[in-house]
Parts: structure tokens; sequence; C-alpha cells
């Protein structure tokens, strides 16, 4: 039988506490994001003719990025680029990782309580709640942090209250709820799309082990890549509206 849980599996401990197999492959996905961002540094100091293909691809992918966040950001897309481009080659990362093959199939033994499970060694990373709920935390916060930056404290209030509408009160108070409510909006969506594409690819392995899941494989990398770029639009389009003077 297929092999399917809804949380993450604990594979070891360290000072206590609990290591899963979400957090190995979220460790994975952090190093080859630094080890390409090292590469691109060292490549774009080189001569054109010295540059690795790997380059280009990756100065595409930052060039397209780069301008489609621009359409958002406009002359402050400099100060919020890397933050936007990072969460969405963090979260493309996790959940293409997600896909290949050995992830959730190569299990380990684990005695966990007096009991021996096998569980998988890595198990995709936005497949675990904890790590979807943290990114849309960490979201919604900073556009509250940015909103108080560029708008001071007192314009940051008036974003939701004015003293010169008694109505605002109330229209503030559902504003501030539908602001934190973005957490259980980013975390979920994310959380729901690929844990059951997932879900969805282990079935139909199971049942027709051969060319059958193909299709739904290359639907997977659509949708994986699909959500990255909706977390990160998402996002930009948050902040951009957090910092507006004329809220």
């Amino acid at each position: 039988m297929p092999h399917i849980s809804l949380k993450a599996e604990p594979i070891f401990h360290f000072l206590g506490l609990p290591v899963t197999n979400s957090i190995l492959t979220s460790f994975l996905a952090l190093i080859i994001f630094f080890f390409l961002a090292i590469y691109f540094k060292i490549q774009i100091n080189k001569s054109p003719q010295n540059r690795g293909h790997l380059f280009y691809l990756l100065n595409l992918i930052n060039k397209g990025l780069y301008d489609f966040f621009y359409t958002i950001f406009k002359e402050k897309t400099e100060i919020f680029y890397p933050l936007v481009a990072g969460f969405f080659l963090f979260v493309l990362l996790q959940n293409w990782l997600g896909l290949l093959p050995g992830v959730g199939s190569i299990l380990i033994k684990v005695i966990e309580h007096e009991k021996e499970y096998h569980v998988p060694i890595f198990r995709g990373g936005t497949a675990d709640l904890n790590l979807t709920i943290f990114l849309g935390l960490l979201s919604v916060l900073l556009s509250q942090y940015y909103s108080i930056k560029y708008l001071g404290f007192k314009g940051y209030v008036k974003r939701f209250y004015n003293l010169n509408n008694p109505m605002s009160f109330f229209i503030g108070t559902l504003e501030i709820i539908s602001e934190f409510s973005k957490i259980l909006s980013f975390s979920f969506r994310l959380f729901g799309n690929i844990f059951a594409g997932e879900v969805l690819l282990t079935i139909m392995a199971f049942l027709v082990p051969i060319l059958a899941p193909v299709p739904f494989f290359f639907l997977e990398i659509f949708v994986g890549f699909i959500q990255a770029l909706v977390f990160s639009m998402l996002t930009a389009v948050f902040i951009s509206l957090a910092i507006q003077k004329d809220h």
C-alpha cells in the first residue's frame, strides 16, 4: 500500500527537538538555493564568453521575474525584489523537490514510543502545513512591517481607523481580521494544492505504475510553478497596497 500521511514524520531528534522529513527537504532546497546564488554571483563577474550555459538560464529567470514584479512595485522594485523573488524561488524549489524520484518513496525504519515504523526520509516541504503556515505568517508580518516603515505608525493606524468616521471602527476591525486571515489563505492554498497533487501521484503510481502517472507528473510541475507564482505575487500585491499613502 502507498504511504500517505497528513503530517510530516520525525526522522531523528536534535537537542530534544524532532527533525522531520519535510525539514530535511527544506534544508536541501536551501542548499540548492545557496549554491545557485553563489554560482550566479561568480558567473556574472566573468566575461560573457566564459560564462556557463546555466548562468544564462538563471539570468533569463531573474530578468523575467524582475520585469514581472516591476509591474507591481514600479520604482520600488529594487527594494522588494529580493524578498518576493526569494519567496517565489524557495516555494518553487520546495514544490518541485517533492516530485523527484525517491522523495516520499525511500523509506527508513524509525522507532517511536517503542513502536517500529517505516517512513519516507524525504517529504515535500510545502506538503507540510507547518512550513506553509510559517511562510504565510512571514508574508503577512512583513507586509505590516513595511506598512509601518513607509507610512509611520500614525499612518499605519489610519489605514484601519479614522476618528472622523464612526463607522471606521467596525470597518477597520474587519480589515484587521482580514489582514490576518491571509495567513490561513496563504498556508492552506499552498499546502492543499501540493499535498493533493502528491497524493494523486502516489495513488496513480500504485494503481497503474506504467505510463499512467506521467501526465499527472507534468501537471504537478505546472501546478507547483503556478502556486509559487501566486504566493509571491499576492505577497507583492499586499506589500504594495500596504505602503500606499492613499489607501
